[in-house]
């Protein structure tokens, strides 16, 4: 790989450049136009934060059919600063979801245990219909069994910064995802 000078001495290798991340997101939001064109309601596009608010963010200027936008915040870290916690709900959205066609929009796919809790809870809410963007899957630390109906991209197991993700509020708003180095 030739040297990049946006990545700093933790950061090992760009794994997803920023050209492909715009023709996908531009694909991604294809898709979706296409499956909800003939919707008669707005579709929610609930953003989990604060990972996918860029994601979110260049999906939703793609879209060409009617929709609205809301967040919630949710933690499922535990102690250790792991993903083995237990989910909780930290802020919810403030749209009404019964009876709405809703988006979840992810950054990252890791064990599914999120996810998981998220479809769930909107599905009790008495919605139309709920389904899944997930920006970055990693397949080898799924642990619950998740149907993504609309994917970015799948990456090995390895931890990734950028386009709204981070590490220890780091690397958030680089343009691209890019491997950590780990720490020791």
């Amino acid at each position: 790989m030739a040297d990049n000078p946006q990545l700093s001495k933790d950061l090992r290798r760009v794994l997803i450049d920023e050209k492909t991340i715009a023709d996908r997101v531009n694909e991604l939001a294809q898709e979706i136009n296409m499956r909800y064109k003939d919707s008669e309601e707005p579709l929610i596009l609930v953003g989990v934060l604060k990972g996918s608010f860029i994601f979110l963010a260049d999906l939703s200027r793609r879209l060409t059919i009617p929709h609205i936008i809301d967040f919630i915040a949710i933690s499922s870290y535990g102690k250790k600063g792991d993903q083995r916690g237990e989910v909780r709900l930290l802020m919810d959205t403030r749209e009404n979801l019964a009876g709405h066609d809703v988006l979840i929009v992810e950054d990252i796919l890791d064990s599914g245990s999120t996810l998981s809790y998220l479809i769930r809870t909107f599905k009790a809410r008495n919605t139309k219909s709920v389904s899944t963007a997930v920006f970055l899957d990693k397949p080898a630390r799924h642990e619950v069994d998740i149907d993504i109906q609309f994917k970015g991209f799948e990456i090995p197991d390895v931890w990734v910064v950028g386009y709204g993700l981070d590490y220890k509020e780091r690397h958030r708003t680089l343009p691209f995802i890019a491997e950590m180095i780990p720490e020791n």
